[in-house]
């Protein structure tokens, strides 16, 4: 990393990249460009008030992922939450309630935050908690959903809350989709892209990036199609191994390459559509930008956690309020002791030194 990189600066940029280009992709919609326009005056506002925070000591990340159930209908292959046990067949226990989430938006929105994640499990279970997001005007949350669960009362709470962004997993077409996510899932979210495009709602796809899919998903036919069915957000998450036997679906150096490269002809040719890809190109961003440094992860239970593929925490929302989650023992080792900015081979560092991670934990405890 370079010595005069300064991380405030470079998020507070990638934030007003992500709002103009929005307001672009939306200006052929005026009730989704007018709330945009509104969105970037709270998040300016938002950017004022991370830096004075900024000045006193205390980072605040632009980002927040927040995993609001452990349960989903799904079993998708080689789904990391399943691997590591976040999301499970069995009935939820003890998990955060609606009332205590609606605090931690109404904390992260007093700190400057302006992005929510909402993710599970399958989010769209937890309507209660989606419906209480929808209240936090200042945030946008994109719903990280399978699109199972999309009805005609989710469409309509979309229509009526337009910082709710449905973002459907997808992992290529009909065949790649079915084969990981299961038989008739594909035609769902094909049926729920027609059905949100009729009322003109903004909405994303999200696609898990493997060394198997790499090519089809940032082709330009594939991106053709979802442009036709209305789709102005595309998220590429890069596929973390969680074990030996899935080790091959990691995209290495030369597809990594390859995506950033494809991502710059994408954002160039489709103006209309808004590309982001995590984890992203670590080396242009300082390191890893997990753990507080750009975003963290609460777990439906309430554990803070430096990242969903780093699932251990120190501190719980519970018993704790988000700024001091921000400030725990463990992100201040990570951030402190540079282990976010070590060279790595994968896309994910911390999943990598996970042992370090564990023994860091056991230290704080």
């Amino acid at each position: 990393m370079k010595d005069n990189f300064d991380l405030q600066r470079y998020l507070t940029r990638g934030v007003e990249n992500i709002v103009a280009e929005s307001i672009r992709a939306t200006l052929k919609n005026p009730r989704e460009s007018g709330f945009m326009l509104r969105f970037a005056a709270a998040s300016k506002k938002a950017s004022g008030r991370r830096a004075e925070f900024e000045k006193q000591g205390l980072h605040i990340p632009s980002f927040l992922i927040a995993s609001i159930t452990s349960s989903c209908n799904l079993h998708c292959a080689g789904c990391y939450s399943r691997c590591s046990n976040a999301t499970a067949d069995t009935a939820p226990v003890s998990q955060l309630s609606s009332e205590e989430w609606l605090r931690i938006f109404t904390e992260a929105d007093e700190l400057g935050i302006s992005y929510i994640l909402l993710a599970g499990g399958e989010p769209m279970l937890r309507r209660d908690i989606i419906e209480s997001a929808g209240k936090m005007k200042n945030i946008l949350f994109p719903i990280l959903t399978n699109g199972t669960y999309m009805d005609e009362k989710y469409i309509e709470l979309f229509d009526k809350c337009r910082n709710l962004l449905p973002v459907m997993s997808i992992e290529g077409d009909k065949k790649l989709t079915d084969n990981r996510r299961g038989y008739g899932v594909y035609d769902k979210l094909m049926d729920n892209m027609s059905a949100l495009q009729k009322k003109n709602l903004i909405f994303g796809a999200s696609i898990t990036v493997t060394a198997e899919n790499i090519s089809q998903v940032i082709s330009e036919e594939f991106i053709e199609h979802l442009e036709s069915r209305g789709c102005k957000l595309v998220i590429y998450v890069e596929y973390v191994p969680v074990g030996e036997n899935t080790l091959s679906l990691a995209p290495g150096d030369n597809e990594r390459a390859l995506m950033n490269s494809a991502l710059e002809q994408l954002r160039e040719k489709h103006n209309e559509m808004v590309f982001l890809s995590f984890p992203g190109d670590e080396k242009g961003s300082g390191g890893c930008i997990a753990a507080g440094r750009g975003f963290f992860h609460i777990n439906s239970h309430g554990g803070a956690e430096p990242c969903p593929f780093s699932p251990y925490s120190d501190v719980n929302v519970r018993d704790k309020s988000l700024r001091e989650a921000i400030s725990s023992p463990l992100f201040n080792a990570l951030r402190e002791g540079g282990h976010l900015l070590d060279d790595h081979s994968g896309g994910c560092v911390l999943y990598e030194k996970r042992e370090l991670v564990m023994s860091l934990l056991g230290k704080t405890n």
